[in-house]
């Protein structure tokens, strides 16, 4: 009877020794499982700042960076130097298309003087180019008149011209920025770092290389948008210009008719 009691106390003493050794591992398991978990988390939710991918440990990424940005500010500024500049009632203000009409069909070319001299302006200064050869005659005030439009045309031109050039540096910007992140991730990779610091450097450079292409080229689709399309408008608003003179200064080779005939 004894030895069956002693037996069941050692079963039992025995299934919780084994109960108690087993509820140990599973719970290192599980504070190791958990620690692993957060761990990961945390390695998931720490990724590069914005001040790590501008800087990007050199001061030459922070150079590309910046002008970069510069980049951004001149396209973003000959963007609405353009819209401003070129328009209709700047380069062909009818004021002084409609006073130069009256003006010479009354034979009054020193009205149609004054009112290009009060209204200075890309059509002002195309007639007045044709009205300084008017002694010439006709032919020569044709000529000036097309010379003063091409040299019109050509400062408008030289203006908008900044836009591609900004569309042209960014992704140049860009690529130098790649390729300087792809070089100090290269001399991660063979560099002494071990673990996750070295993952999370090599992360950090080519995230800062693709920016630097994701960026310039943001920059570079509006401007070289901006400029194909501004450079059409102001082309067309030359040529109507110079269209718009022409038509006026016709009544200047009838004169010229008049007074040969009238000799």
């Amino acid at each position: 009877m004894m030895q069956t009691v002693k037996r069941g106390y050692f079963r039992i003493a025995a299934f919780s020794s084994f109960a108690l050794v087993q509820a140990t591992v599973l719970a290192q398991d599980a504070a190791k499982e958990g620690g692993d978990a957060a761990a990961e988390g945390t390695t998931t939710s720490t990724g590069p700042t914005f001040v790590d991918i501008v800087y990007g440990g050199s001061f030459v990424n922070l150079g590309i960076w910046l002008m970069i940005a510069a980049t951004s500010f001149a396209t973003l500024w000959f963007i609405v130097d353009g819209l401003i500049k070129i328009r209709r009632d700047k380069l062909l203000p009818g004021e002084v298309v409609e006073g130069v009409r009256d003006a010479l069909s009354e034979g009054d070319l020193q009205a149609a003087l004054d009112t290009c001299e009060a209204n200075p302006g890309p059509v002002s200064r195309i007639l007045l180019a044709g009205f300084g050869n008017i002694s010439e005659g006709y032919e020569v005030i044709q000529e000036s008149v097309g010379s003063a439009a091409e040299m019109e045309s050509e400062q408008l031109m030289q203006r908008v011209s900044y836009l591609n050039l900004c569309g042209q540096i960014a992704p140049m910007l860009g690529l130098m920025g790649t390729v300087v992140g792809m070089v100090f991730a290269f001399g991660t990779l063979g560099a002494g770092m071990q673990g996750a610091a070295k993952t999370q450097m090599l992360a950090q450079n080519i995230s800062t290389a693709l920016w630097t292409t994701c960026i310039g080229l943001l920059i570079s689709v509006p401007a070289l948008l901006s400029f194909t399309l501004i450079r059409n408008y102001a082309t067309r608003l030359i040529l109507e210009s110079e269209a718009t003179v022409l038509d006026l200064i016709k009544v200047l080779r009838n004169a010229e008719v008049e007074d040969e005939d009238d000799m």
